[in-house]
């Protein structure tokens, strides 16, 4: 559904499980009082916008300047050179 439903704090009373269950379907419920928005309602797992959680780690991850490099000793031992060969 996804819809934007827009109510008012009166109507929102007469008929409020109504407005929940619609809440809880994946619509966003929008009180107003004298013509002002005033609150949302939205259902407890609606997901976080996509946006919202782009660059969330930004500047709190940190990659060392050689995460891309394999040491040669590694390499020799996946190759089946260096120490196994001894053994």
């Amino acid at each position: 559904m996804n819809e934007k439903v827009t109510v008012n704090v009166r109507e929102l009373r007469d008929n409020l499980s109504s407005y929940l269950n619609q809440a809880g379907k994946g619509d966003e419920v929008i009180v107003t009082s004298h013509g002002k928005a005033i609150a949302r309602i939205v259902s407890v797992s609606a997901k976080k916008p996509r946006t919202a959680l782009l660059g969330a780690m930004r500047g709190r991850i940190v990659m060392a300047p050689d995460f891309d490099q394999t040491p040669d000793d590694l390499i020799d031992l996946m190759e089946g050179r260096g120490e196994a060969d001894e053994a």
